[in-house]
């Protein structure tokens, strides 16, 4: 057992309070020769933590062989539509340790991916690569710097066991971090089961934990379905401004928190295409970039179909209601995404124009192939030139027009280009370099990914040191895929 005192765990676990079918008490699966590979220092800081106890025996931990005095491990429960399809699932290959309480009073899950069987497995062996874990460390802390909300990753440990895939790979665990796990599968779940007590009970806990605001309402429940879509809306309009690609938008990675969750085949776009799809098992195309707003809203319907023994006695009623709260989804999400986009270009006001002003660029950006990231940081920085085979009449167009646009604000130009700076990053986690941090961790070399890590984390910093990582890949006639890592 580690003690508190040693590395400042200090875990609650009011999960296990729940109906005990959302979870299955279950311990790590111990392994033979962890070895520490990554700690994210600030983050273990921040949920008080010690970083020289974590860096002495948190191994031990982070690799599943010791359970934190306090922790009381579970597998929790949850279904999904994956791919539209509809399963009872559950944490097949993690294991949540509690909730650690920070010195402030926030409250966050501490769970091991990759941790080994659980009563969910379904015939798996419950753990994980390198590649993968690594993977959802940079894009996840990636993303906290886009200032996105996201799970974290506190700690990468490798397991010094063979994990057998299409090929024999270097077995690893992930701390991940989460405000909950809750997610719209969880509803499912219970809902699935036909326990509407048990329902209620999951609804309750979650507006405690989350939306404690709500739990006054007359209709707290109603009000729990509008804050979600809520949350949801103005999540993806944030994905979609930087150009993330989840690749894997099933119910059972849809947080109800409103954070990103599950780094699986995700990827960040280059080149600007609607149709953009990475992950190899999305052949459909299914959760292409522009079709995430619409699975979101998709996603949200299930959420509200879990809901609809609690909305009203009435059936039809609480039919009502729910298409009443999801109706709006499309709606909120567009007012995010304008203003997201209006910031881009520079816009502090509204014009009904902006739409369409917006609508060109990006229709002028699929035309050409042009760089998503790179285009709006030459805007921000007047270097359209910079963009190869950029001087067209539609752009010239489209350039006027803009201009007009910002000199009908009562702006400065300095004050324009500052908005600008703090809305387009310099650089995203681009694939390529991920791929070269992976093959390189593979080698056990990690420095790689060091310096990766330390470019990502202020991407809005337009800094010498990330002029290289702002260059887009060389041009190929394979498509980049990513793999879902289970």
């Amino acid at each position: 057992m580690i003690t508190k005192r040693e590395m400042g765990w200090d875990f609650d676990n009011t999960y296990v309070g729940l109906p005990k079918e959302l979870y299955s008490k279950t311990n790590p699966n111990p392994v033979s020769e962890p070895e520490l590979v990554i700690l994210n220092k600030h983050l273990a800081e921040s949920l008080g933590l010690n970083v020289k106890g974590l860096l002495e025996d948190g191994i031990e931990v982070f690799a599943g062989n010791k359970i934190p005095e306090g922790a009381e491990p579970i597998a929790q429960a949850y279904a999904g539509h994956q791919f539209g399809h509809f399963t009872m699932l559950g944490d097949g290959r993690a294991v949540l340790l509690g909730e650690q309480i920070t010195p402030n009073g926030g409250r966050f899950d501490i769970q091991l991916k990759g941790a080994g069987r659980t009563p969910f497995s379904r015939g798996g062996d419950g753990r994980a690569a390198i590649g993968p874990m690594l993977r959802e460390y940079i894009i996840s802390e990636a993303m906290h710097g886009l200032r996105i909300p996201t799970t974290r990753s506190l700690a990468v440990v490798t397991t010094g066991e063979p994990i057998y895939r299409e090929t024999v790979l270097p077995g690893a665990i992930l701390t991940r971090v989460a405000s909950s796990h809750i997610r719209v599968g969880t509803f499912q779940y219970i809902t699935g089961l036909g326990k509407t007590d048990e329902l209620r009970r999951l609804a309750d806990y979650t507006i405690k934990r989350h939306y404690p605001e709500i739990k006054d309402e007359e209709q707290r429940y109603l009000a729990l379905l509008r804050e979600v879509v809520k949350k949801q809306a103005a999540l993806i309009a944030k994905w979609q401004i930087v150009g993330f690609i989840h690749g894997v938008m099933n119910t059972d990675n849809m947080a109800i928190s409103g954070e990103t969750i599950d780094y699986g085949p995700c990827a960040f776009m280059d080149t600007y295409d609607p149709k953009t799809v990475f992950s190899s098992i999305d052949t459909g195309g299914r959760y292409a970039y522009g079709n995430q707003p619409y699975i979101g809203g998709w996603n949200l319907a299930r959420f509200a179909e879990s809901l609809l023994p609690l909305l009203h006695d009435n059936e039809e009623q609480a039919l009502q209601l729910a298409q009443d709260e999801i109706s709006k989804y499309n709606g909120i999400y567009r007012v995010n995404w304008l203003n997201g986009m209006r910031a881009k270009l520079g816009l502090f006001d509204q014009e009904e124009e902006d739409t369409r002003l917006i609508e060109e660029l990006l229709e002028w950006m699929e035309q050409n192939k042009k760089d998503y990231t790179n285009t709006f940081v030459a805007l921000t920085f007047d270097k359209l030139d910079s963009l190869a085979n950029c001087s067209t009449d539609s752009l010239n167009n489209w350039q006027q027009k803009w201009k007009e646009r910002q000199n009908r604000q009562k702006k400065t130009d300095g004050e324009i280009k500052e908005l600008m700076l703090a809305s387009n990053p310099a650089v995203i986690p681009r694939n390529h370099q991920v791929e070269e941090a992976l093959v390189a961790a593979a080698e056990e070399d990690y420095s790689v990914m060091g310096k990766l890590l330390e470019v990502l984390k202020d991407p809005f910093a337009h800094s010498q040191d990330q002029v290289e990582y702002a260059k887009p890949p060389e041009p190929t006639n394979k498509p980049y895929r990513t793999f879902c890592g289970t």
